[in-house]
């Protein structure tokens, strides 16, 4: 994988990332964002589908290197989920995932686009 293609995909999670934040932010919390079925739960579940399948698409030594393995295979699996059993989501793991594992992500996440720039 080009050090092109790298840098397109971290660049393309950081602005899910952030238009997840952005959400959160103009809906008042994740609670009320998450409450909001019409657009913003739809709006950020789809961009935590891209973040799994955009880093399932980044070379596994990659990931390896910076200690993107857990995220990856988590991401993935929400991924898998949120496409395959959709009214099924459980919000309360989204929820989890938003609160606890969305900021140390887009911290490795912007090391490897920094490195790959």
């Amino acid at each position: 994988m080009s050090n092109l293609s790298v840098y397109a995909k971290t660049k393309f999670i950081l602005k899910m990332i952030d238009n997840i934040k952005r959400i959160i932010t103009k809906h008042g919390g994740i609670v009320k964002a998450l409450e909001d079925e019409l657009e913003a739960q739809p709006a950020i579940l789809m961009a935590l589908l891209q973040i799994g399948e955009s880093l399932n698409k980044i070379d596994k030594e990659v990931i390896k290197k910076y200690d993107l393995e857990q995220e990856a295979k988590g991401s993935y699996d929400v991924r898998n989920f949120i496409a395959h059993d959709y009214e099924r989501v459980r919000l309360e793991i989204v929820e989890d995932i938003l609160r606890s594992g969305l900021e140390e992500l887009e911290e490795k996440i912007l090391k490897l686009s920094a490195d790959f720039e």
